[in-house]
């Protein structure tokens, strides 16, 4: 049994911890113990950290990123939750939040204390400069969550062509399990199969999808609505045929997703193959082809050698708050008058506040009655 006094404890308060067996029996058994005891009752979902949160331990990136880390299944997801856990984010928009306090207290110095003699006239005409920087680095930073959704949430990739151009045969083949049935029959696949793989530290989702032809029949043609459907939302499109010549996109293959062309089949031999006529060549019967598919696939993911630094947001909340701040940044930048401005600003401190869950007016009074000698 160890004893963690508050506030150093994870929750900040005073904590006891059992280590005892894992075995179930054992853990029932205790619990059960412990149950006897007058008030004292299970914990909620969640209830540790937001006890922690509650507590100033954490806040909420740091809450959300734990969350991530608890569940990651590959090692970018891991560094990526990690970077969040650890307060890597939270420093970073806790110095934007210092900075917007810094000038709206030079503003609202100006604004109500423009008879004190130490508040020097048009204080605030020096802080936009700073504030257009700021509001470049939020729109830079928002630019990065693409990536952190593909290390998140995986690369979604859709294996896409006609009817018996071996779809399943390769879901079956990168998974290294039986998935998807297999037939010689038209049209198998009605459904919408998925399978999440690891690659290169990445999270990959391979979907298997009907094959693309017009029919009359009708579970088939709801099988091809939904491929149509989950080729419009992938990241990339691996488009299947066993014959030159039959690549054909269809029409929710949009432009800018990337198409890779794998001709199929290889082991029967009864189709003459030109290197141009797709981009790799395999095999699923013999395996032949299938390392060099890889490939391709890992040439498409982010290359994040070198990089130190996994500060970027993760979440579409995250990224909802960063487009308000910098909204409000550029409202503020385009306006006249010191009071449409400051409230712009304003504006911008609670977006960004919101993400950590800190939202303080009274950092705003701290600065203006610490830098100037107001109310002396």
């Amino acid at each position: 049994m160890l004893y963690f006094p508050g506030p150093s404890s994870f929750t900040g308060e005073d904590c006891c911890e059992l280590q005892i067996h894992g075995g179930r029996a054992v853990v029932h058994a205790v619990l059960d113990e412990l149950s006897q005891i007058a008030g004292f009752r299970h914990a909620e979902a969640g209830e540790f950290s937001r006890r922690a949160f509650q507590n100033g331990k954490m806040d909420l990136v740091e809450v959300e990123g734990l969350a991530d880390l608890i569940s990651a299944q590959t090692e970018m997801q891991r560094r990526l939750a990690l970077e969040q856990a650890h307060g890597g984010n939270s420093a970073l928009y806790q110095a934007w939040a210092q900075r917007l306090t810094h000038a709206r207290a030079m503003i609202e110095a100006e604004l109500d204390f423009a008879d004190e003699d130490d508040i020097p006239g048009s204080v605030s005409a020096s802080i936009w400069t700073d504030i257009a920087a700021l509001r470049y680095e939020i729109d830079v930073h928002v630019d990065e969550a693409g990536l952190a959704e593909i290390i998140r949430d995986g690369l979604k990739i859709v294996i896409a062509g006609e009817p018996n151009a071996g779809k399943s045969s390769l879901l079956n083949a990168l998974a290294k399990r039986d998935i998807a049935i297999v037939t010689e029959i038209a049209g198998t696949t009605r459904d919408v199969l998925s399978v999440d793989l690891s690659l290169a530290g990445f999270s990959i989702k391979l979907f298997d999808t009907a094959g693309l032809r017009e029919t009359e029949e009708l579970v088939e043609r709801e099988g091809i609505r939904r491929a149509r459907e989950i080729i419009g939302h992938a990241d990339l499109v691996l488009l299947l045929s066993e014959k030159p010549g039959a690549f054909h996109l269809d029409e929710a293959i949009t432009d800018d997703v990337p198409v890779i062309r794998v001709a199929t089949k290889l082991d029967r031999g009864e189709t003459a193959w030109q290197p141009a006529d797709a981009d790799v060549f395999l095999s699923t019967k013999t395996g032949a082809g299938i390392a060099e598919l890889l490939q391709e696939l890992t040439d498409y993911l982010p290359d994040l050698a070198g990089r130190t630094s996994f500060a970027m947001p993760s979440r579409k909340r995250h990224v909802d708050c960063l487009r308000q701040a910098s909204a409000a940044l550029e409202r503020g930048l385009a306006t006249e008058g010191l009071d449409l401005q400051a409230e712009q600003l304003r504006l911008a401190s609670d977006a960004l506040g919101r993400i950590t869950g800190r939202v303080d007016v009274e950092n705003l009074l701290d600065v203006i009655f610490s830098e100037f000698c107001v109310g002396k």
